[in-house]
């Protein structure tokens, strides 16, 4: 094998790992502060801000590492499949990575995505919510953030495979209501 070639191989089985384990590190936020504002673009062209919540519902933003990654991809067809278990409450949820919006856009239209996944390739947003980890990709960690902008909890234990039902049991303990 040459050396270029060697090289390839073990960058790609660092970037496999990296995203098949949580390398999130604390963040400097906690419960009752409040979210950082953010405006990025999703995977359909729109752009999205936290202030377009506030006093409608809550918000449930999940980091993710990379794009069309074994635990990437297995948390967002999570949320495909068992998406009706979060939109029975009174929430949005969506994914948000630093990767550009055109791997994001790809990775959505390959899963199906009926949800909007948010690209940060300036990283941002993603320093605002101290999820930068330090190989510069978003660590997995979801924020459940009310209608009045605090945030109600940080997970950074994330099993990607039971996303769904897990944030939607996060939000039947928040006491996040139903929808009508």
């Amino acid at each position: 094998m040459n050396t270029l070639f060697k090289r390839f191989i073990i960058s790609a089985g660092l970037i496999i790992s990296i995203c098949s384990v949580n390398l999130a590190q604390a963040t400097d936020l906690n419960v009752g502060d409040k979210a950082p504002e953010f405006r990025l673009q999703a995977t359909d062209g729109h752009f999205y801000q936290l202030s377009d919540y506030l006093g409608k519902q809550t918000l449930v933003l999940a980091w993710y590492p990379m794009a069309n990654t074994r635990g990437c991809t297995l948390e967002c067809k999570s949320l495909v499949q068992k998406g009706d278990l979060i939109r029975q409450y009174n929430a949005v949820y969506m994914m948000a990575s630093v990767d550009d919006l055109e791997d994001n856009q790809k990775f959505a239209k390959e899963q199906q995505a009926d949800f909007p996944m948010l690209s940060d390739p300036t990283k941002a947003v993603a320093k605002a919510y101290d999820v930068l980890n330090l190989v510069r990709v978003a660590s997995r960690v979801t924020f459940y953030i009310g209608k009045d902008g605090t945030i109600l909890k940080i997970d950074d234990d994330i099993n990607p495979e039971t996303a769904a039902e897990d944030i939607a049991a996060t939000l039947a303990q928040l006491g996040v209501e139903k929808q009508g």
